[in-house]
């Protein structure tokens, strides 16, 4: 033992492992705090949630006269209009009665949950097998998971802007360095490519991509994601898919996975229950390990199960639930949510186009649709906060801020509600920018532009 005593504290001499009274070092008195002194981590202190940062600096106070429209939170079940389907609730009842699912699971998953996520996620140009799919505590801890067994601190990854929030809460708290790659609203939120590659240096260790996209609700074309790949493929770098709504496109849309297109890129895809089976609350969700190729080799499965291990996996009873789930919901029930996301997002469309100053962007799945606000025409406000506060106030209607997502002068609309709450919402914010909406004035500067 390197001859250094270790000591075993008694209440008389210390005595050295060996038995022995003392050592070859006496022992040291130890410091002790004259205080107490309790600090939070730098984790913590560096945890940040950009929407809850922007959200709760609001006034949010409505119009009393108006009963409150939320059109906001990314959570399908508030107005209790998309229930899941009976065969999922059935599934769960089924597990909860069997009994069998009351204890610990491993905490990669059951294998036979692991099998049926693989048999149903599994593509004939990107097959699958349950030793590719980690079970994890919702998408959200998938993506935590992968982001961990790709980055170490002062690495960078590359996330979309406008991007969903988590990405840069999990990194900036693990020490990442987060670079922004714009997406473009005139090409229905494509990736600037150009931008992207530029951004790639030697500490780049994988780069995130969304599709379908929250919060655009775009979903890229198979020739957009095959250029996507071959800018991943030339720089070397892997790729974190987050494919929480795949298949959740618009009819008319195709969105295959990302590993789909291709053998050479390493893609850890990140998907769940949450959005498409409309039951955020049962975390449930997966990371899919496509490497064909032998990029990531046997290290970087191994590390993703020990970081599994940290907090023993996901619920039980949804495993339990999960191979009936994912084989017995009907195709029905698939296509009436999409019915109705599109419909709410072609109403919305429609109605905001009409609006003086508002650029509403058409989305092809998700739940969501991007609106441009043309902010020199709306001089009373500084900013899409200032704005979408002044909506609260005197119109009862929340959007979110794109400021949350990086991308200031748009909002956010949750494509979610009741059709006639839609109609109503589109209803006030019309009559909201009426209100305050200056037309361009007619002096020299404007006409030389």
């Amino acid at each position: 033992m390197d001859n250094q005593a270790y000591l075993v504290q008694m209440k008389s001499k210390p005595l050295t492992l060996s038995g022995k009274v003392g050592g070859p070092f006496p022992a040291k008195p130890r410091s002790r705090r004259q205080r107490w002194e309790v600090k939070p981590s730098e984790m913590s202190r560096n945890t940040l949630n950009p929407i809850r940062a922007i959200v709760d600096g609001m006034k949010l106070i409505p119009n009393p006269a108006k009963p409150m429209i939320s059109l906001s939170i990314g959570d399908p079940t508030v107005f209790g209009n998309l229930p899941t389907d009976a065969t999922v609730l059935q599934a769960m009842k089924d597990a909860i009665d069997s009994q069998r699912f009351n204890g610990y699971a491993p905490s990669v998953g059951y294998l036979r949950s692991r099998q049926a996520v693989a048999n149903f996620c599994s593509r004939p140009e990107a097959p699958l097998e349950a030793e590719d799919v980690i079970l994890t505590s919702g998408c959200s801890q998938a993506i935590e998971l992968s982001m961990g067994v790709l980055c170490n601190p002062g690495d960078n990854i590359l996330v979309p802007r406008p991007g969903f929030s988590l990405y840069k809460t999990l990194a900036v708290s693990m020490g990442i360095e987060v670079k922004l790659y714009d997406l473009l609203p005139e090409k229905s939120w494509e990736i600037d490519l150009q931008h992207l590659e530029s951004l790639v240096d030697e500490r780049t260790s994988c780069l995130i991509v969304t599709n379908p996209s929250n919060p655009c609700g775009s979903v890229f074309s198979r020739e957009h994601l095959q250029n996507i790949l071959t800018v991943a493929s030339k720089l070397c770098v892997p790729i974190l898919a987050d494919e929480i709504y795949s298949d959740m496109v618009f009819p008319g849309c195709n969105s295959p996975s990302l590993a789909s297109l291709s053998s050479e890129v390493p893609v850890l895809a990140c998907g769940g229950l949450a959005k498409r089976w409309l039951v955020p609350g049962w975390r449930m969700g997966w990371i899919l390990i496509h490497d064909r190729n032998r990029v990531f080799g046997s290290e970087i499965r191994q590390g993703l199960v020990r970081l599994s291990q940290r907090i023993l996996g996901a619920c039980t009873v949804v495993q339990g639930a999960l191979e009936s789930i994912l084989n017995d919901t009907p195709p029905g029930f698939y296509s009436s949510t999409i019915s109705c996301l599109q419909s709410n997002a072609e109403i919305c469309f429609s109605e905001l186009s009409a609006v003086p100053g508002l650029n509403p962007v058409m989305p092809s799945g998700a739940m969501y649709l991007m609106v441009g606000i043309e902010m020199d025409h709306f001089p009373e406000f500084q900013n899409d906060v200032d704005f979408t506060e002044r909506l609260v106030t005197e119109q009862s209607v929340f959007c979110l801020p794109a400021s949350a997502f990086e991308y200031p002068d748009f909002f956010r609309i949750v494509l979610t509600v009741p059709e006639e709450l839609m109609l109503e919402a589109c209803g006030r914010i019309r009559e909201f920018c009426r209100a305050w909406y200056r037309p361009p004035s007619c002096d020299g500067n404007d006409l030389d532009q």
